[in-house]
């Protein structure tokens, strides 16, 4: 197996693997029971060995739990060998999630983050989510200050509107812009990508492998496994989108690949200037992840993929409606002038 190429992501400078690993998973048990600590450490170490270098979590991981995962596996030389990257800005407070991007709230997660991954620098730091409340302007005024103190070296966006992109881009540049993109989520082409590319950001597509669902189609979820709540795999929307699954299942026979390197090509080759972060706690799935990269499609192979699992076949929205409109929305921040500190 060959070791994964490397990229240029954005125009900043930062270079990373051209796939990275989402270690989402790996804590708290999002997609079902928890992962012994040893055998994770074991796959990001067996990641960077095959060229992976590019680690993706968050504060709001666990919480916390992932960013101290990632700490521990660190150890012994490994954070040279990496471009390490997480996020803030959401919260869980008395059980309600809030999001954050006050100058105080930013300064006081990166600080902590430092500490649990146990690093003096942070390779890209992402707002997580946008906060409605406070001007995008205020927000990275406080992440222009952290690079400038040498706490992060790069500054990305996850999930924000375009106009909220291109005000953020203004103040300091953003190397990178994390959003859910793949066969089956595609909302952010229509604008969001088109804006990247005009400013020059990279792209890092999360979920490429629609939180499993061209990996098996997703059989047999445990009842502590997120995703039950998610509309697209709900009993009645699941059922009509496995048929999605087995026309992607079909042409991978095909081609001679497994449906989920099918589904990876097909992010892959989106671009020079996109990175998919497909998560795994196996690490038979991370080699077959790897595996996508020599996978090789045809301009008609994209458009036939491309009808199989167009935005009208695919039944569900990605989020529950409560979590859609708390967590993920792109509504514009308010304007700078609005802002009293």
């Amino acid at each position: 197996m060959e070791k994964v190429r490397r990229m240029k992501l954005g125009s900043q400078g930062l270079e990373v693997s051209a796939q990275g690993l989402g270690c989402m998973s790996m804590s708290n048990g999002y997609y079902g029971p928890d992962k012994p600590e040893a055998d994770m450490i074991k796959l990001i170490n067996h990641a960077i060995r095959h060229g992976i270098t590019f680690l993706d979590t968050s504060d709001f991981y666990g919480p916390f739990t992932n960013e101290i995962l990632l700490g521990k596996a660190m150890k012994g030389g490994m954070r040279g060998r990496v471009e390490l990257c997480t996020k803030f800005g959401i919260s869980i407070v008395g059980g309600n999630v809030e999001v954050h991007g006050d100058p105080a709230y930013v300064r006081a997660a990166c600080e902590a983050s430092l500490k649990r991954l146990d690093t003096n620098c942070i390779d890209l730091y992402y707002q997580h989510r946008i906060d409605t409340s406070v001007p995008i302007e205020i927000t990275m005024g406080e992440l222009k200050k952290l690079v400038e103190e040498g706490k992060i070296k790069y500054v990305g966006l996850s999930e924000a509107s375009a106009s909220t992109i291109r005000r953020a881009h203004a103040v300091h540049p953003i190397t990178a812009v994390q959003l859910e993109w793949s066969l089956w989520t595609r909302d952010a082409e229509e604008e969001i990508i088109p804006t990247c590319r005009e400013l020059g950001i990279g792209i890092v597509a999360y979920s490429p492998l629609g939180r499993g669902f061209f990996s098996s189609g997703v059989e047999n979820l445990t009842e502590n496994d997120c995703r039950k709540n998610f509309p697209r795999f709900q009993p009645e929307n699941l059922k009509h989108n496995k048929k999605i699954f087995e026309q992607v299942k079909g042409m991978a026979e095909r081609k001679g690949c497994t449906p989920s390197q099918l589904a990876l090509a097909w992010v892959h080759h989106q671009g020079n200037d996109v990175c998919p972060i497909p998560g795994t706690t196996k690490i038979e799935n991370l080699n077959n992840n790897i595996g996508a990269l020599s996978v090789k499609l045809s301009v008609e192979d994209m458009v036939q993929l491309e009808s199989i699992a167009s935005a009208d076949v695919v039944k569900g929205d990605r989020y529950g409606s409560v979590y859609m409109k708390i967590v993920w929305n792109y509504t514009d921040t308010p304007p700078l002038s609005s802002w009293k500190a």
